[in-house]
C-alpha cells in the first residue's frame, strides 16, 4: 500500500449486503426496527451484530484492497474461528476468561493490492478449547486506494430524487428521518432498474434492508453482474419484518479511472415480487486519478485475537496471538463512531457518509 497516497477505510457493518451469508437461518441479530431498538446505547456498529452457535456457519465477502480488519467479540462462551482469505486459512479462539471490550478485533492483515475473497467460518469449541460453540461478528474494515499521492479527493452524493438518476420501471417512495435526505426509492417490479453515469475514482450504492427484500443485480461499465441480496440480517421468512432503514452498503467500486463510468441496479424481484430501496448513490472524485496494477504478488502478513494455526496454499502468511495491527494506518486505532467521512493528512477514512448517522 502507498502510505503517501489518499487512502481510506470503508466500514462494511454486519447487515450490509455486500456481507454473503451461507444461512442467515444460523445467525441471529438484534432487530432494528423493534421498537426497544437503541442504536445510540449499544457497544456495536450500528447497534447490531451476527451471532451464531452453528458450528461451520460462513459468511464472505469480496473485496479489493490491501488491508483488511475484522471486528467481533471475545469471552467465556466464544469458541475458535477460521479466516480464509484467498487460498490462505488461518484458526484463532475468540475464547476469554471475561468478556472483551468492544470494539474488538479479530483479525487484521496487510495483503497485496488486488482483489481478494474472504471467508469467516464458526469452528466452535475444539481441541480442548474451555469456551463455547458461539462466533460474532460486528463489523469489517477494507483499506482503498481513491487518489494517488499530493493528489485530495471529494465526495458527491445523489439522492434517489436527483435528475441524474435514470429509472425504468415502476418506482415508488418512502421518507423518513434516517433515509439519507429523507426518502428513498423503492420498487417490487422484476427487473426494474436504476442507472448512473459518473466520473470518480470510487462509488457506493447505499440502500435500506428488510426480510421483503431480494436479490438485485449491479452492472458496472457492461462488466460481469453482481448479485446481492437486500433480505434483512434477522432472516426468517419472506414478510414485511426486521427493517434496517439506516441506509446500508449494497455494493463498492473503486481504482476507477477518469473516464465515463455507468452503473445500473436491477430488481430480481422473483416468485415474492421482492423489494429493492434505493438510497442514494455516493462518487469519490479525485483531483488527480491513479489505477493501480491489481496483479498483486505472493505474500502478506496477518494478525489475529488469540492462539492461531495458520496453511498457506501459496505465496506465505505469518499470524501471532497479539491481535494488533501491523499497518501504519491502522483501522484499530479509529472507532467507527468517529465523523463518517473526514480527510486527516493524506489519508481519508471512510465510514459511512456523515449525513447517515
Amino acid at each position: 500500500m502507498d502510505a503517501s497516497a489518499v487512502n481510506v477505510n470503508v466500514t462494511i457493518d454486519d447487515f450490509d449486503s455486500v456481507l454473503s451469508y451461507a444461512d442467515q437461518s444460523v445467525w441471529v441479530t438484534p432487530d432494528p426496527s423493534n421498537p426497544t431498538f437503541d442504536d445510540t446505547n449499544s457497544p456495536w456498529f450500528m447497534g447490531t451484530y451476527h451471532k451464531t452457535e452453528t458450528v461451520d456457519a460462513t459468511l464472505s465477502l469480496n473485496f479489493t484492497g490491501p488491508a483488511i480488519y475484522i471486528y467481533g467479540h471475545a469471552g467465556p462462551s466464544y469458541g475458535s474461528y477460521e479466516v480464509q482469505i484467498d487460498s490462505n486459512t488461518s484458526s484463532f479462539s475468540a475464547h476469554a476468561e471475561s468478556n472483551a471490550s468492544t470494539p474488538h478485533l479479530l483479525y487484521s492483515a496487510n495483503l497485496p493490492y488486488s482483489a481478494h475473497t474472504l471467508t469467516l467460518r464458526n469452528l466452535g469449541a475444539k481441541d480442548g478449547d474451555a469456551g463455547g460453540n458461539s462466533f460474532l461478528v460486528d463489523y469489517i474494515q477494507i483499506t482503498m486506494q481513491v487518489a494517488p499521492a499530493g493528489a485530495t479527493a471529494s465526495n458527491t452524493t445523489y439522492e434517489e430524487d436527483n435528475t441524474a438518476l435514470t429509472y425504468s420501471g415502476k418506482w415508488g417512495n418512502n421518507t423518513g428521518p434516517d433515509f439519507s435526505g429523507g426518502g428513498t426509492a423503492f420498487t417490487n417490479e422484476d427487473k426494474a432498474s436504476v442507472s448512473l453515469s459518473f466520473h470518480g475514482s470510487a462509488i457506493y450504492l447505499f440502500g435500506d434492508k428488510k426480510n421483503d427484500h431480494g436479490l438485485y443485480s449491479v452492472v458496472l461499465d457492461n462488466q460481469t453482474p453482481v448479485i446481492h441480496s437486500g433480505i434483512s440480517g434477522c432472516g426468517g421468512a419472506f414478510s414485511q419484518t426486521c427493517e434496517q432503514q439506516k441506509p446500508t452498503l449494497q455494493f463498492i467500486a473503486h481504482n476507477l479511472d477518469d473516464s465515463l463510468h455507468t452503473i445500473k441496479i436491477e430488481n430480481l424481484a422473483g416468485v415474492n415480487n421482492s423489494f429493492l430501496d434505493i438510497d442514494s448513490f455516493v462518487v469519490t472524485v479525485p483531483s488527480a486519478y491513479s489505477v493501480r496494477d491489481l496483479s498483486g504478488s505472493s505474500s502478506s502478513s496477518a494478525s489475529g485475537s488469540g492462539s492461531s494455526s495458520t496453511s498457506s496454499a501459496t505465496g506465505t502468511t505469518s499470524a501471532s496471538p497479539s491481535g494488533t495491527n501491523n499497518n501504519s494506518n491502522a483501522a484499530s486505532s479509529m472507532s467507527p463512531w468517529n465523523p463518517l467521512l473526514f480527510l486527516v493528512l493524506a489519508v481519508f477514512w471512510l465510514v459511512r457518509p456523515s449525513l447517515r448517522r
